[in-house]
């Protein structure tokens, strides 16, 4: 019995022993390389502040204000039809993204952007249309945000943010772009 059991033995050390060999641990052949990811953040676009002309008088769908436009060459079709455009407003103290309704003037009025091809219009009117308008002045900051829209909704992270209850700066910090 003592000697089967030694052999037993012998024979589960030398079954380890061969089982284990130096090259394990080593690195193995390269593999596939896998699908490609989402788009992330890289394909964001952004401009750097700027001023706007002087706006014009102007009435759009039966609404009269102001208007002024910025060029952004960078907004195409696609983006238009896929992706995401974020403008923001900078003036004193703030930062405000577009549409912003304030009371400036000393009547509600909105600035809004309006997109077009390599174009943004910022349109500013009052809520009470009793043909005055609310001014808007060169001294105004602007900047927009392109997200091309390249993932589909269901698996594109960045498509489920909802930026409009975002900062201007947790925009900046979540997009990994300059404020």
């Amino acid at each position: 019995m003592k000697f089967s059991k030694t052999i037993i033995t012998i024979f589960l050390l030398a079954i380890s022993t061969i089982s284990c060999s130096s090259d394990d641990g080593k690195d193995g052949v390269d593999g596939v390389d896998g699908a490609p990811g989402a788009t992330g953040t890289a394909n964001v676009i952004y401009s750097a502040w700027m001023t706007a002309p002087a706006a014009v008088a102007e009435t759009i769908d039966g609404t009269s204000g102001l208007s002024t436009t910025i060029n952004a060459p960078e907004l195409s079709a696609d983006i238009l039809a896929k992706g995401t455009v974020l403008v923001y407003m900078s003036f004193g103290s703030g930062t405000y993204q577009l549409p912003y309704t304030s009371t400036a003037g000393g009547a509600v009025n909105t600035v809004t952007p309006i997109l077009s091809l390599q174009k943004i219009k910022l349109f500013r009117f009052k809520h009470v249309g009793d043909g005055t308008t609310v001014g808007l002045p060169t001294t105004l900051n602007w900047r927009y945000i392109l997200i091309p829209g390249g993932v589909q909704a269901a698996t594109s992270k960045m498509a489920k943010v909802d930026y409009s209850k975002m900062s201007y700066e947790e925009v900046c910090a979540y997009l990994k772009i300059q404020p």
